[in-house]
Formats: C-alpha cells, structure tokens, sequence
C-alpha cells in the first residue's frame, strides 16, 4: 500500500489503512488464509508521484504478492505504466482509491482492478442531480492534476449531454491546506454567478474553499465527489462553523461510492462496525506525523474495509495465495460476489471494475445521509 500519510490526504489514508487492517485482523486471528497471515506493507508517499514510483519499486522487489488501496490519482496514475513494465512479473494493482480514467482505459485497464465508480460516474450523478432541479449554470472548482482534471472533464462531459456548458472554473496547487485563502478562486466562480459549484479536491482544500465561498455570499449549493473523504471535511467544516457565527454545512452535498456505514440493514456495515470496535484501534504509528484524532466510523474506513474483503476473497480462490501468477484468474473468476452491501461484485477477464454505483448524500444533524429528495437544493 502506497498512500500520503503526511500532508494533505493524511486522515484519507490513516483512515483507508484501518477500515482495512480491521478485516485483514480479524481473518489473521481465525487463522488467515491457507494458514497463512496477511501482512499489509504500507509506505508514505507523501500524495506524490515521485515517492510513489520508489515505493511501488521497492514493493515489488520485496516480493509482495499484490498491490494494494494505493491512494490518489496524481500517484496511481504515474505508476500505471511501471506496472506495464512489470507484466511478466504478474503484478496488479488492486482497488486504487481513485476514480480516474487511466487505470479503467487500455493499455493500463488489464494491470488494475476497481472496486469503486469512476469520478466521471460520480460527477455525471451530480451534475444529472443538480439539472434535474433547475441548476444549470453549473461552475467547477478543482485540483490542477490529473484528478482535479478527471473532475471537470467528467462535468464537461456531463453538462454535454444536457447541451450545457461550464459557467466558469477555477483551480488550486495540489498540496494546499486548510488554511489556504481561496477567496480568489471564489471570486472568479462567483462573478459568473453560478447555480452550483462542483468541487473536485483534498479535504483541507475544498473544506478552504468552502469557507470562503460562504463568506462570500455564495451560498449555492456545493457537491463534492467521494475522495474528499467526507467525514473528515465534515470534521472541518463543523469546527469552523462557530468562529463564522454560521452553519458550513448548509447546502452541502456529497457523492458516495460505497453505501453509508449507518445503514444497519446491510451485513456488511454490521460486521465492519463490530471489527472496528474490535481492531480499528490499529494505527500505522510509523507513518503517522503528529496528533492524529482517528474516527470510530468513516465513508473511507467502510471503503478500505470493503477492499479487504474483497481481497481475502480473491486469496482464499487461489490454489497457492503466495503464487502471484494466480491473482488475475481467481479477480477475474469473482462473478457476483455476496459483500453484504447490497449489491454484488462482478469482475472478468473484460470487467476490471466490480461496483459502479454512486450514492448522493446530504448533512443532516452533523452527519452525512442518504439524499431522499433531491428537490430540496431546487433552484
């Protein structure tokens, strides 16, 4: 696992590692896989390209039997073609947190597999949301990478097929905190006098630009995609608030890739709440810089933990679990697979993205929910 522990994806990646080590704990105390333990191996790379390539090269090297919940599409996509160069080593890449393109597309699709919608997905389902109510002068705030691109090409594309274009854009440096001033990127948005705003960024920077979008005076509606971690710019926003005499959450809207770890009806939610109370006090203490308040729940949590299980499945199909050259047809051989979510996962030897479905969520009482009635951010 290659994740920024340090910086501005750090709760993104402390969270996403103990979603994960709380499932891959609780298999190793029932004895692991084949008799053997799962050891997760994860290394900072500061959500940089860079670092990034070094660890996955040294990973490799290590003899790992896969790739794991890599973080970020500046890093995952950068490494993409050295996986392309490790063919004849067998390597893959398993459940990236990222939804871009690259790693969905030929020639990187066959050395990764998805377990998350693409960000094209995410902003489609916001962007179509948001229409459907009369919001169709639609602007984009976003990082200046290869993520915050993947967002406003998703809008772009979206919008399109509506016959409707982006009313204005801005951008921020990959790295900025919250506090960032984002007064001048409000600026440019609100002089175009928007609908909407969707916000395609890091938690500490789209947390800043919500901040100073509401100083502002610009209240429409703001929808971010799901890698802002929502628990954590919520965390943010909700400590914010009081200093602002005034509630950041309002009008705020986020799109989700796996369902709500509140919705007690699925198996899966009841069993990741009960291991986390078990083994989510698991911290990578080595990596982690500093105070760092984990949560006992999170959207990002529920996620790392689903890839886990989803990975010991795939472990416990294959005839040696150390044999690397059996990872693809025993991924490829999970055809609707049961998770407890709801909703099967599905992958093929032409099918390298197991769940596509994206949920839209709202804040109510200081948490996010299920969106019921999209109607209420009407125009």
């Amino acid at each position: 696992m290659s994740a920024g522990f340090h910086g501005p994806t750090r709760g993104l990646a402390v969270e996403l590692y103990r979603g994960a080590m709380a499932y891959f704990d609780h298999v190793n105390a029932e004895g692991g896989v084949d008799g053997k333990k799962i050891v997760l191996l994860a290394r900072n790379d500061d959500y940089d390209p860079l670092p990034a390539i070094a660890n996955t090269i040294a990973l490799v090297e290590d003899d790992v039997v896969a790739l794991f919940s890599y973080l970020g599409t500046p890093t995952v996509t950068r490494v993409l073609p050295l996986l392309k160069s490790y063919g004849q080593k067998d390597i893959c890449l398993f459940f990236p947190f990222s939804g871009a393109q690259p790693q969905r597309e030929p020639p990187y699709d066959q050395y990764v597999f998805n377990l998350r919608a693409s960000y094209r997905a995410e902003v489609k389902a916001l962007v179509d949301a948001l229409v459907t109510v009369g919001r169709t002068k639609l602007a984009v705030f976003y990082q200046a990478d290869a993520y915050g691109r993947s967002g406003w090409d998703g809008a772009r594309l979206a919008l399109g097929a509506h016959g409707l274009s982006l009313v204005a854009e801005a951008t921020y440096r990959r790295g900025s905190s919250f506090e960032t001033d984002m007064r001048p990127q409000v600026e440019i948005l609100r002089k175009k006098a928007p609908d909407a705003v969707i916000s395609v960024g890091a938690y500490p920077a789209c947390a800043a630009f919500i901040r100073d979008a509401r100083a502002a005076g610009l209240n429409v509606p703001i929808a971010n995609v799901s890698f802002v971690g929502s628990d954590l710019l919520l965390r943010l926003l909700l400590h914010e608030g009081p200093r602002f005499g005034r509630d950041l959450t309002q009008n705020l809207i986020n799109s989700q890739v796996v369902p709500s770890y509140e919705d007690l009806s699925l198996s899966a939610v009841r069993q990741y709440r009960r291991l986390m109370e078990t083994y989510g006090d698991r911290l990578p203490l080595d990596l982690v810089q500093g105070e760092y308040h984990p949560f006992r729940f999170s959207q990002v949590g529920f996620e790392g933990f689903l890839n886990a299980k989803v990975m010991v499945e795939i472990l416990r199909r294959m005839p040696n679990p150390l044999d690397r050259s059996q990872l693809r047809a025993a991924a490829e051989g999970l055809h609707d697979l049961d998770i407890g979510i709801g909703r099967p996962v599905r992958f093929g030897p032409d099918q390298h993205d197991g769940l596509d479905q994206v949920f839209l969520t709202q804040v109510v009482n200081d948490q996010f929910v299920p969106i019921r009635d999209f109607s209420v951010f009407a125009k």
